[in-house]
């Protein structure tokens, strides 16, 4: 995919991988550069974030006031959501928890999920996919050839989201998604994070013989919609806290029984399979390399700790025979139809039609106004 001579930051490392990185005269790449920029504005300062976290709580209770819930916090027995439920608690939030069940849950994953529900005593929600439906549209995707796989999945949580919190009347929703830690992704690694319905119908149209009907999503219209007319809210708890990973994820096993499942994403079968074989295998793209790059610019680990964690493998030999093994099985495809479908020249957004500029603008006019 890329022609350009390898080079690798001298500040973060993040590399030529990224096919639309630059650097300057420094050697520093543009990712590790605007997001130390942003970070001004998202970085934990002592007294000023929990002033601002304070702020949101109250919003977030008075917006909620006279209601069965004041907000929604969606749950997938990893760690960021699961401290995002224990905040909720200490902070005497009152929220319905909702996990969306796309049939790629861990058992890890589900025994987290019913911890934390069963020892914080909140209610909780089980959205369940239509998994006929669902296992075509994730298909289509693979059989597009495109990276981001996940796509299916990020904009059903964001229409599921909006839609129980239409259902139950609940105004606030809370992400586990931090700035922190996950700051640095290139747009051609992750285009999840626009909600582009015309590249999702174009795959779906022309690599599957289904319509989406029952799977939940969320595009520009929806996302108007439950904003400006509905007046959903999206907060992100996380990022206005001192929040460490590493000892978020002590905290849950101490204080809950919270069961460790490995890396990032791998509370999901499909999930771990995607970013920690298909993208190396398929893309050259090593999700770690973002992920650490977030952490060297916030603090949290050295870069020479980084680069001896990217001198190993991303995935564990044994375990991808087997996860293969039941994606296959759970797709109804043979392990050949599998290899012929990965061995397909790899394609980025870029290469079907799409709505990144139009997304891009008006996202740039919603922070001016919100």
């Amino acid at each position: 995919m890329n022609k350009k001579p390898y080079q690798i930051c001298k500040r973060c490392v993040m590399d030529t991988s990224d096919e639309d990185i630059i650097f300057d005269n420094n050697g520093y790449c543009n990712h590790c550069t605007d997001f130390l920029k942003l970070l001004e504005n998202h970085k934990y300062v002592e007294g000023q974030s929990e002033k601002k976290f304070k702020d949101i709580l109250l919003k977030i209770k008075e917006r909620g006031k006279n209601k069965k819930y004041d907000c929604l916090v969606g749950i997938s027995g990893g760690i960021d959501s699961c401290f995002v439920a224990h905040l909720c608690k200490v902070y005497n939030l009152r929220p319905l928890l909702m996990h969306l069940n796309n049939g790629w849950n861990t058992p890890i994953a589900e025994e987290n999920i019913q911890i934390m529900v069963k020892k914080l005593g909140f209610d909780y929600y089980e959205y369940k996919m239509d998994w006929q439906e669902f296992k075509e549209i994730q298909l289509a995707f693979f059989k597009s050839s495109i990276v981001d796989l996940e796509i299916p999945t990020d904009l059903a949580i964001l229409g599921a989201n909006y839609e129980i919190a239409k259902k139950f009347k609940i105004p606030s929703i809370l992400s586990g998604g931090n700035f922190a830690a996950e700051g640095i992704l290139p747009l051609t690694w992750g285009y999840h994070v626009k909600s582009d319905m015309k590249l999702y119908r174009h795959i779906v149209k022309n690599y599957s013989k289904i319509k989406i009907k029952k799977t939940p999503y969320a595009g520009l219209k929806e996302n108007f919609i439950n904003k400006f007319i509905y007046g959903t809210k999206t907060y992100y708890p996380l990022n206005y806290i001192n929040f460490d990973k590493d000892k978020a994820r002590n905290f849950l096993i101490e204080t809950y029984g919270f069961k460790e499942y490995g890396g990032k994403h791998q509370e999901s079968t499909i999930t771990g399979f995607l970013q920690s074989y298909v993208m190396p295998v398929k893309y050259n793209m090593d999700y770690r390399r973002a992920t650490l790059s977030s952490q060297i610019c916030n603090g949290q680990v050295r870069r020479d700790q980084a680069l001896k964690i990217l001198e190993t493998k991303p995935y564990d030999d044994e375990k991808i025979i087997k996860d293969k093994a039941f994606i296959c099985e759970k797709w109804e495809i043979n392990e050949n139809e599998f290899d012929k479908y990965l061995k397909l020249p790899p394609k980025t957004y870029k290469n079907f039609p799409n709505q990144e500029k139009l997304i891009s603008r008006l996202f740039q006019l919603y922070k001016v106004f919100s």
